[in-house]
């Protein structure tokens, strides 16, 4: 059966590598697209990609309603994301989402949303396989090693802080337990904030500066031991393509919300 996808953010970085490896597929096919700069044309117009004859909307709502799909992939901006996915449901659709930057009480909104709608939501912060990886290689970790701390490494220009990379690995640790602080930060001497963010357990340090794409590096200590697990993109959105397709063709496998790409995988640790 071919799935009928709508894909908002056809046109940016990732999702334009998305839109053209779809295009190649027999089992997927792209019925709309929406980007708010190249609304009113055609997405082969847009990326120069003949085989891609779908119409751009403007909004993810004036395409919803256009024409019904299968699954909506969201690959849009923070401010909008949440708003697009609670819409896709309501629309009977199943929901990829690959934008960063939605909080745990977002996702909060959408399991609850996704459960009423019973469609499937696959949150995934980064489709990578080293990704994958390194979030399962970490959650083994955490079982035998209770202090560690998360490092967000990203571009300058990326507004949302820390990455969706980075969100989900602590919500996934926190999951096994919080991690342990010798000084708490309420009895940390000086600037506290150097000791970075409390998040689901996790102390969390956010760098943003020119000459990275995104790179996540989790660091577990023990007495006179260290492990480091670091995952680095490279400039190209093509590592995230195939996990993309494969988020599609599973989001429709189940109900609620599942977060991370290693939830519709078989792994056994």
């Amino acid at each position: 059966m071919t799935i009928r996808v709508c894909l908002a953010g056809a046109t940016g970085w990732a999702g334009s590598a998305v839109a053209r490896t779809i295009a190649k597929s027999d089992d997927i096919v792209l019925i709309s697209a929406v980007s708010r700069t190249h609304a009113g044309k055609t997405l082969g117009e847009a990326l120069n990609e003949s085989s891609l004859a779908c119409p751009i909307y403007a909004t993810a709502q004036e395409a919803l309603e256009a024409q019904p799909c299968d699954v909506f992939f969201e690959f849009t901006k923070p401010d909008v994301a949440k708003l697009n996915v609670l819409s896709a449901l309501q629309h009977g659709a199943h929901v990829v989402v690959g934008t960063s930057g939605l909080t745990d009480e977002d996702y909060t909104e959408i399991a609850f949303s996704a459960d009423k709608s019973q469609r499937g939501v696959l949150a995934v912060g980064n489709f990578a396989l080293t990704v994958v990886l390194l979030q399962k290689f970490a959650e083994i970790a955490a079982r035998f090693i209770p202090q560690w701390e998360i490092i967000d490494y990203a571009s300058d220009g990326k507004k949302d802080s820390p990455s969706g990379t980075v969100r989900e690995l602590a919500n996934r640790l926190s999951k096994v337990r919080s991690s342990e602080l010798t000084v708490l930060l309420e009895e940390t001497q000086g600037v506290k904030e150097t000791r970075g963010a409390r998040m689901s357990g996790s102390q969390v340090h956010s760098l943003r500066l020119p000459s990275y794409t995104i790179s996540a590096e989790v660091i577990f200590g023990m007495p006179d031991q260290r492990l480091t697990l670091r995952h680095d993109s490279g400039t190209s959105a093509q590592p995230y393509v195939d996990g993309s397709l494969l988020a599609i063709r599973k989001v429709s496998s189940f109900v609620g919300l599942r977060r991370g790409l290693d939830s519709v995988l078989n792994f056994e640790t």
